[in-house]
């Protein structure tokens, strides 16, 4: 399929030592010829003029020629580095599509007809388009571009270069053989050899499953590495909430004052532990309230817990043996199970350390029993302590959130994953564990097991391309920035 050329400067907006402005397409010799004066040899970098159609220079830079399909989109490329600034690139972009559209001397006809400025990631999208890159890699270009911590660079990284797709093919090929056999099987007479049993079909999908329950785990913290998790601090009015948040942060971006009922809005502020990005919520103070505005700021934190990845439950012991506040927070424990998602950690903190005094802090172990529910009421690991005043406590609550959110998220060896692609391995899983219900029957029903074992080779292809709409590919290039 032939494409029209496209454009586009590559480089970010603003000043900079260098700018680069990039052109993709078929038959890029001409417009090389009249921007640079010259045939470039491939894959070298000259230095030269960027000439106007006077013959004056624009500018003096290097360029570069990628014939294809030596190139990243797998067209011809032409890389144009010039001086960074935004009027000179302009210009240069400008005489790009000037210069396309004259007629070439040599044959009379437009040196590149129909170039273009190119479309938020279309450079990557034609690489993908044209087998330079699988999907997963794509995506993965830009979650290198946007990472926002090392450990998430290095995880992109690793499957820009085809990590996550090797461990996808893998799965694929099992895949593969197993209906290879099942579809073979349907081909011969009930009364002939049962090739499903003499082959170990169910061993083969059980490993398959457990193949694909290893990379699950994988992509999901991958997923928590490129993307993070939401950590939501609740608990009843000025038990220390807006001071922890300030206190992870490393700074005062929440009011704290003695008054209750202060936080009245959702304040948001994103951390990183060992390389993991963090995203803390702190939310208003939850009781019953007649003022309007508190009420909405309450029902925004109602919303914020139902959607957390870990719930921190912060409790005051210096209020505990007061009924009202033992009642209210007996009460907001069951409140807080029934709205937090399944399988979302509970973790009580008890907060104001510094109040109590050493003694008191160690004897706290035991006020759960006697103060509101118990740590294991609540799914919970053990209840921590913490001052968010002294910063007692504060490391072993990073610890806890580092294991929430997969414990080795900052490893090396790890990749960059996306929801879509956690999304689409659950459908596989689901798939696989539907099949084997049916090759478990006392008379197996092939053409079931046939056909989920298709859907769940389709959902698998989805990640890497290999079976994808329109509709998602536009999606997915479509936050790429311009240039890539």
């Amino acid at each position: 399929m032939r494409r029209e050329p496209i454009v586009a400067i590559a480089t970010a907006p603003g000043r900079g030592a260098v700018g680069i402005v990039r052109v993709s397409g078929p038959g890029l010799e001409p417009l090389v010829r009249a921007l640079c004066g010259r045939t470039l040899p491939a894959r070298q970098a000259c230095y030269g003029p960027f000439l106007e159609h006077d013959g004056s220079a624009i500018d003096h830079g290097l360029a570069l020629f990628f014939p294809a399909p030596h190139s990243y989109s797998g067209e011809d490329v032409l890389e144009l580095q010039a001086h960074g600034g935004p009027v000179l690139l302009q210009l240069l972009l400008a005489r790009c599509l000037g210069a396309a559209a004259e007629p070439d001397p040599a044959s009379g006809q437009p040196r590149l007809a129909g170039l273009r400025l190119a479309r938020p990631g279309e450079f990557t999208e034609r690489a993908y388009l044209n087998g330079k890159l699988d999907l997963a890699q794509a995506e993965a270009v830009a979650d290198l571009i946007d990472a926002a911590t090392e450990s998430a660079a290095r995880g992109a990284a690793r499957s820009l270069s085809g990590a996550f797709s090797q461990a996808l093919q893998g799965l694929r090929e099992r895949l593969i053989g197993l209906r290879t056999l099942v579809e073979a099987t349907l081909d011969f007479p009930e009364e002939e050899i049962d090739f499903l049993q003499q082959a170990d079909a169910l061993g083969q999908l059980q490993r398959l499953r457990l193949q694909l329950a290893e990379v699950q785990r994988q992509t999901r913290l991958g997923a928590l590495l490129r993307e993070g998790i939401r950590v939501v601090i609740a608990g009843q009015p000025n038990v220390g909430k807006s001071s922890l948040l300030n206190a992870l942060a490393g700074a005062e971006l929440a009011i704290v004052t003695a008054v209750a009922g202060t936080t009245r809005d959702v304040l948001q502020q994103s951390i990183q532990i060992e390389g993991v990005p963090l995203h803390v919520i702190d939310t208003a103070g939850l009781r019953a309230s007649e003022d309007e505005v508190e009420r909405i700021g309450i029902a925004r934190a109602w919303a914020q817990i139902a959607s957390a990845d870990v719930l921190l439950w912060l409790r005051d012991p210096t209020r505990c043996g007061q009924p009202d506040y033992d009642q209210a927070d007996a009460a907001l424990a069951t409140e807080l199970q029934a709205r937090c998602a399944t399988g979302v950690p509970l973790l009580p903190v008890w907060t104001k350390a510094d109040l109590l005094g050493a003694v008191a802090t160690l004897a706290l172990a035991s006020v759960p029993e006697s103060c509101g529910p118990s740590a294991s009421a609540t799914r919970a690991a053990p209840t921590l302590h913490l001052s968010a005043q002294t910063g007692a406590g504060l490391d072993a609550l990073r610890q806890r959130l580092l294991e929430c959110a997969g414990g080795q998220c900052g490893a090396e060896g790890l990749y960059s994953a996306r929801a879509r692609h956690v999304q689409a391995l659950l459908r596989v899983g689901l798939h696989l564990e539907t099949a084997e219900q049916h090759l478990q029957m006392s008379v197996p029903m092939l053409d079931l097991l046939a056909e989920e074992l298709r859907l769940a080779q389709n959902a698998l292809n989805e990640i890497t391309g290999l079976f994808s709409a329109d509709d998602l590919l536009g999606q997915i290039f479509g936050s790429f920035c311009i240039g890539k």
